[in-house]
């Protein structure tokens, strides 16, 4: 079979595909942690996550979409045009085909529970022990420790 006639059933294909893929016009968001949910299949304009390989932002119809949360913050546009702000430790974000979201972190937080001062003291204790630990597993601990830390001041302020 030619190049050419491989090309066109490629082609063909794909087209298919994309007309029966059923993206919709809304976004429902579930985005949950260990000690709450905060959104539950709730219709949202835009979700802005922090990810491994970047942030980005998740529009309804975003293409489906698996990534890794670094800690930072998750910012959420409800549907009205409010903003909330989630400090996420780490976890993960599905969109899916459907135009469904789930973010699911280990550890989340609304942003105005968050005393900066709180924040900057954790990141100086997790400092020392980084600068202090002994064998490799410990350094490398403290160094995760240090960057949710850091991740957290940033947040707060």
């Amino acid at each position: 079979m030619s190049f050419v006639k491989n090309a066109r059933l490629l082609a063909a294909r794909g087209a298919r595909l994309a007309q029966n893929r059923s993206y919709s016009d809304e976004m429902k968001l579930t985005f949950a942690a260990a000690n709450k949910t905060f959104y539950d299949a709730a219709v949202v304009r835009q979700i802005d996550v922090p990810s491994f390989s970047g942030s980005f932002g998740i529009l309804a119809k975003h293409v489906p979409t698996l990534a890794v949360l670094k800690p930072g913050v998750v910012q959420v546009v409800e549907n009205d045009g409010k903003t909330l702000k989630f400090f996420v430790s780490s976890g993960s974000v599905t969109v899916n085909e459907d135009s469904s979201v789930q973010v699911l972190a280990e550890e989340a937080h609304n942003i105005e529970d968050i005393d900066a001062n709180d924040a900057r003291q954790l990141l100086a204790k997790y400092q020392s022990q980084l600068s202090s630990a002994g064998d490799d597993k410990a350094k490398a601990q403290a160094a995760i420790a240090v960057e949710v830390a850091e991740a957290l001041v940033k947040a707060a302020e």
